[in-house]
């Protein structure tokens, strides 16, 4: 590996965490180029850690939300927590954390600017978050999280957050119909390691709006945004 343990201790302090296992920490820091480019090693990446911190980090917010705000409604709630849980924003936790420079990544993907790309930036996170809860569980997942998340809490709490487009358009659609709002991604270019992927959102069979960006979900908000900056009596 391209690491050293003093660069992974370094890490640990920062999150004031100890791994038991110091290999789940090292797999939440592989990215999938990395493997890609160095099969031979057999190394696993970390998107089985990043598919299990995302669950574990929705579960962990979403508690904490509905503790700490009894009189929000359901949907006020559900606002709150994809803020704080969206990619911007765990993207910020991870840049604060310096995620990006502790990362195994393909040559390719880090000339490309890998190591700050906010998708990878967030899977990370959420894949460290997964490593956590492995090594000691969801109480310790929890205490980092909302350590960490702190920030990101306090702006959505005041209403500073980043805006989440997805959810401001499904807000403004269904205060007429409840018609389900449909995404789907037509079109990826690029290789493996640096794709561009092409979204669109359809409400009633019409396409209101498409948006591009280096994630799936990058570009689902670029396409929300459009659907709500064409949107004709938005107010």
């Amino acid at each position: 590996m391209d690491r050293n343990d003093t660069e992974l201790q370094e890490l640990q302090k920062r999150l004031n965490y100890a791994w038991r296992d110091p290999g789940l920490l090292r797999r939440a820091l592989i990215h999938s180029s990395y493997t890609y480019e160095n099969r031979e090693q057999g190394e696993h990446n970390n998107e089985r850690l990043e598919y299990l911190g995302d669950a574990v980090l929705e579960l962990i917010v979403s508690d904490y939300f509905y503790r700490a705000f009894p009189d929000k409604s359901e949907g006020e709630l559900t606002k709150m927590r994809a803020l704080t849980v969206c990619e911007p924003s765990l993207a910020a936790v991870a840049r604060r954390l310096e995620l990006g420079r502790y990362m195994l990544m393909g040559r390719g993907e880090e000339r490309s600017g890998g190591r700050d790309r906010p998708s990878i930036l967030a899977d990370a996170f959420e894949a460290l978050l997964g490593a956590v809860y492995l090594d000691a569980g969801l109480e310790e997942a929890r205490r980092v999280a909302l350590r960490e998340l702190a920030d990101i809490i306090e702006e959505v709490r005041t209403g500073h957050a980043m805006r989440d487009y997805k959810t401001e358009l499904q807000e403004l659609l269904q205060r007429k119909a409840a018609d389900p709002i449909r995404y789907s991604i037509i079109d990826e270019q690029g290789p493996d390691h640096d794709k561009t992927f092409t979204a669109v959102v359809e409400y009633r069979g019409k396409r209101m709006g498409s948006g591009r960006g280096k994630s799936k979900k990058e570009a689902e908000q670029q396409a929300a945004k459009m659907a709500l900056e064409n949107y004709p009596d938005r107010h």
